[in-house]
C-alpha cells in the first residue's frame, strides 16, 4: 500500500503541473474527462485517509475550470455505494449525500447493495410488517437526486423485466458538446449476497455481461459516440506505470471476467466499484477504471473526439487521483486533516488551488453540527495502541469485536462477519461512540439463534473451507484437520467443554447474518429460516455498553496473541482438504 501510495502521489504531482491549453477554435478536438468515484460510503468530511466529498468537490471544480478552458466538459459518474457508512450519512438516511451530490452535479449514478441497507424510511433496518415498504429509503433517496441512477441488470422477479422506479432508467444518453455518450448502470452478481434479503424481495440480478450488450447496442443504434459502464463490480491492480500491462492485476475478479466476454469495441469505459481497489487499466480494449473507497481517491479518463465524425481519437487514463486537501510542508505526505498552514501547503490540481466549494462547504458543516455532540460522546476507555483490522478473524479488533457482543447477550459464543462486518479501525486514545460508529456502521440488530451441535458444524465447515472473508467468533476455539480429502472440525468452548452434534448452542449474531447475508449460516439453515425473537439493541449498541461498563485501557497486543487462536487450521488440511472460493 504505501508503494501505491508513493507513486499516487508522484503522478498526482505530475498531473497538477499539466499546462493550460489555448481557447479552443470550431474544429479543435473536443475534450471530455470522465471522473469516476466509487464506495464513497457517506464520506462528506475528511478524515484519515478520506479527503471526502468536500475536497472531492475541490478537485471537480479544478478539472472543469481546465476544461473551461479548451471548451470541453467533465461527465461525474458514481459506481455506487454511495451514502452507507458515516454518521453524517447514516443519521439522515443518506439525505446529506444525496444533497451533495446534487451540488456537485452528478451526471448518473448506479445502485449498490449497500443502497439497500436502510430499508423502511424511518428507524426500521428491514421491514416488520407487510406495510413497511423495504425500498422506500432508497427510492425517496433517488427521487431527491438531480441526476438520473441507471440500472440494468437489477430485474423484477415477475416481469423479469430492469426496474422501473422514478428517476431509474436501465442506461441513458447524454448530449454534450455534440458528443453523444451512453451510461448503463450495473450491480456485482453477488450484489444480493451481501444485503439484507428482506430488503430485496421480489428483484433479481441478471447476468452483467448481458446487461451491457443488451443496453450498449441500443446506445449505439441511437447514435452513442462513447458508452459508459458505471458498474458497482471490480476487481484489484496494484501497478499503474503502463495500463496495457495487466500483470498486476487479479485477473479472477468479476469486472475482468466481464470486460473479456463483450464484444470487442462494443463500449469504451468502465467505472467499476464494490472492490474497495485500484484500477486503470485497458481491459480487452476496454478503460476499466476505479479509485478505492470512502474518498480516498478518484479516477479519471480523458477522451479526445474529433469533433466532425464523432469518433474517439485518444483515451487517456489516469492512475486513481489522491483526493488529498493537503500536503505536509516538510514531508510531502498527505494531510488528511491538518489544516494549519504553516505545517501544510494547499493541493493543487490543473494548475490550481483545491478550495471546497462553498456549497459542499455549507452542507458539511450542517452535516458535522448535526452529529458532533453524539460522536464525541466518550466511552470511557482509553486504548494504549491502535486496534488494527487485517481482514482476518484473528485480527485484534475481529476478537474485541466478538468478545464485546457476547458479553452483552445471553449465549455460549458469537459469530460475526467480521471483514464485511467491520468497516473501520480503532485508533489510539479515549474511545469515543463516532470510533465505535465507524467501525459498526450498520443499523443490524442482535439475533440469538439456538441451534443443533451438527448444524453449527456444517457451518464452521463451510467456513473452513472458505479461502478469504471467514467468519470471525468469540466463545469457542475451532480446530480444523483433513483426514483423507475430508475435513475434520473440533469446536470446543471457552469452558473447555467439546461441542458436539447432540448439543444445543446459543449463537449471538446479527439480523443480516441469520437471514442468509454473507452466506455463513446458510449451510445450517433450516427450510423457511431461522426463527427468534426480536430483540430492539443493535450489535453497535453491544459494543457500546461493553465499553462504558469496562473502563481503563486496552492494548492490542492482549487480543492478538498467537497461542490463543481460534481458527486453529493446520497445514495438513490446508494442502489435503480442496478450498472452496472465498
Amino acid at each position: 500500500m504505501m508503494r501505491i501510495f508513493s507513486l499516487l502521489l508522484a503522478l498526482l504531482f505530475l498531473a497538477s503541473c499539466s499546462a493550460q491549453k489555448q481557447a479552443p477554435g470550431a474544429l479543435d478536438p473536443i475534450q471530455i474527462t470522465v471522473i469516476g468515484t466509487n464506495d464513497v460510503h457517506g464520506e462528506i468530511l475528511p478524515a484519515h485517509r478520506s479527503g471526502g466529498l468536500t475536497t472531492l468537490s475541490g478537485y471537480i471544480e479544478a478539472v472543469r475550470a481546465a476544461r473551461a478552458d479548451d471548451g470541453g466538459v467533465v461527465l461525474l459518474i458514481d459506481a455506487g455505494d454511495m451514502w452507507q457508512g458515516t454518521l453524517e450519512s447514516n443519521l439522515v438516511e443518506g439525505e446529506s449525500v444525496v444533497s451533495a451530490y446534487n451540488a456537485m452535479q452528478y451526471t448518473a449514478a448506479t445502485i449498490g447493495n449497500h443502497e439497500f441497507d436502510f430499508g423502511p424510511i424511518g428507524p426500521l433496518a428491514i421491514p416488520q410488517s407487510d406495510a413497511d415498504d423495504p425500498r422506500s429509503a432508497l427510492r425517496q433517496r433517488i427521487a431527491e437526486a438531480r441526476f438520473p441512477f441507471v440500472s440494468a441488470n437489477i430485474v423484477n422477479s415477475a416481469t423479469g423485466k430492469p426496474i422501473a422506479w422514478d428517476n431509474v432508467t436501465p442506461s441513458i444518453m447524454v448530449e454534450t458538446n455534440g458528443v453523444k455518450v451512453g451510461i448503463i448502470g450495473l450491480l456485482t452478481a453477488f450484489g444480493f449476497q451481501v444485503t439484507a434479503t428482506q430488503n430485496t424481495v421480489g428483484l433479481e440480478i441478471t447476468p452483467l455481461a448481458d446487461a451491457i450488450v443488451r443496453e450498449a447496442r441500443k446506445l449505439r443504434a441511437e447514435g452513442a459516440n462513447i458508452v459508459i459502464v458505471t458498474s458497482h463490480a471490480g476487481g484489484r491492480c496494484s501497478e499503474f506505470n503502463d495500463p496495457h500491462d495487466l500483470s498486476s492485476c487479479n485477473s479472477k475478479d468479476e469486472i475482468f471476467k466481464v470486460a473479456n466476454a463483450l464484444p470487442a469495441g462494443l463500449i469504451d469505459h468502465i467505472v467499476a466499484g464494490h472492490a474497495h481497489q485500484p484500477m486503470a487499466h485497458f481491459i480487452n480494449g476496454i478503460a476499466v477504471t476505479s479509485a478505492f473507497s470512502n474518498t480516498f481517491a478518484f479516477d479519471r479518463v480523458d477522451y479526445t473526439i474529433d469533433p466532425v465524425s464523432g469518433k474517439v481519437l485518444d483515451r487517456k487514463i489516469f492512475p486513481p487521483q489522491m483526493n488529498c486537501p493537503a500536503y505536509d510542508r516538510e514531508s510531502g505526505d498527505c494531510a488528511w486533516t491538518e489544516t494549519d498552514p504553516a505545517l501544510v501547503r494547499p493541493a493543487m490540481y490543473e494548475g490550481r488551488t483545491v478550495t471546497p466549494t462553498p456549497a459542499l462547504q455549507e452542507i458539511a458543516a450542517a452535516a458535522l453540527a448535526h452529529t458532533h455532540a453524539i460522536k464525541s460522546e466518550p466511552l470511557g476507555v482509553v486504548l494504549e495502541t491502535p486496534f488494527p483490522l487485517d481482514g482476518t478473524p484473528e485480527s485484534p479488533l475481529a476478537r474485541l469485536f466478538t468478545d464485546a457482543i457476547l458479553a452483552g447477550v445471553d449465549a455460549d459464543i458469537s459469530i460475526h462477519n467480521v471483514t464485511g462486518g467491520i468497516r473501520a479501525e480503532l485508533p489510539a486514545g479515549p474511545v469515543t461512540f463516532g470510533h465505535v460508529y465507524e467501525v459498526s456502521p450498520f443499523d443490524n440488530r442482535v439475533v440469538v439463534l439456538d441451534v443443533s451441535g451438527a448444524d453449527l458444524r456444517q457451518i464452521v465447515e463451510a467456513q473452513a473451507k472458505r479461502t478469504s472473508r471467514r467468519a470471525g467468533f468469540s466463545g469457542m476455539r475451532v480446530f480444523v484437520d483433513c483426514a483423507q480429502g475430508e475435513l475434520s472440525v473440533k469446536m470446543v468452548l471457552n469452558s473447555g467443554a467439546e461441542i458436539r452434534d447432540d448439543d444445543r448452542v446459543r449463537i449471538s449474531t446479527n439480523d443480516f447474518l441469520a437471514t442468509a447475508g454473507d452466506g455463513i449460516f446458510a449451510p445450517g439453515m433450516p427450510d423457511g429460516g431461522y426463527q427468534y425473537a426480536d430483540d430492539p439493541r443493535m450489535n453497535r449498541d453491544l459494543i457500546v455498553a461493553w465499553f462504558k461498563n469496562r473502563g481503563g485501557s486496552l492494548n492490542a497486543a492482549d487480543y492478538g496473541s498467537p497461542s490463543k487462536q481460534r481458527w486453529n487450521y493446520s497445514e495438513s488440511a490446508a494442502r489435503q482438504c480442496q478450498a472452496l472460493p472465498g
